[in-house]
């Protein structure tokens, strides 16, 4: 029995550590993000400092496999589109294991990119780390932060992920639109809808 014990609080332990900073609090409504510094499609470094005059940030985990983030795509676009200049540029970031999801490789990214006519940075995240460090376990995941990297807003886009027809709430355009405004963000924090976001094999 105590071998059993044993072997079992090992195996617990194990588990644990595998799962450390996976399934963590990330950031919260409140919270500062810290500064990244990650690969762009183009190949360059990019930072969330290194946009010139931003008055605040859309931080978006997302993806090329996942159907949600592809239903997510054209929204994407037009709010980068709309609250860029505005000084609220899109940041999207692809999370995923590339190993297990080879869709959502550099090269693929680059493809989607053209293809779709992405006209914001997408940057991937090839150790996860900042993944973890918000906190994103979908894709789309967003994360609104004001011009000192302070979250304000973290969720879905909107109320109907896969149909933009039937959507009724705009989340984070009410949220973006506050700030610029001067108000307080009225809905902090909702449920980010989508498809699980592919950790590595640790």
């Amino acid at each position: 029995m105590k071998k059993f014990g044993f072997l079992f609080t090992a195996a617990l332990a194990l588990l644990l550590f595998v799962n450390a900073g996976v399934d963590g609090p990330g950031y919260k409504v409140g919270d500062t993000a810290q500064d990244f510094e990650l690969k762009n499609i183009d190949g360059s470094m990019m930072s969330l400092s290194d946009i010139q005059d931003a008055q605040g940030y859309i931080v978006i985990f997302t993806c090329n496999h996942c159907p949600y983030a592809v239903a997510s795509e054209d929204r994407i676009i037009a709010l980068d589109k709309k609250y860029k200049k505005k000084g609220f540029p899109v940041v999207a970031i692809q999370p995923n294991d590339t190993q297990a999801y080879p869709t959502d490789s550099f090269e693929n990214m680059k493809k989607r990119a053209k293809d779709k006519g992405f006209t914001f940075p997408y940057l991937i995240d090839e150790t996860q780390e900042v993944t973890k460090s918000y906190g994103a376990t979908k894709t789309p995941h967003v994360y609104l932060l004001d011009k000192n990297r302070k979250v304000q807003y973290i969720g879905a886009i909107d109320n109907s992920v896969k149909d933009p027809k039937a959507v009724t709430e705009t989340f984070l355009a009410d949220a973006i639109d506050a700030l610029i405004a001067g108000k307080d963000v009225a809905v902090k924090e909702t449920k980010a809808v989508g498809c699980s976001i592919k950790w590595k094999e640790q």
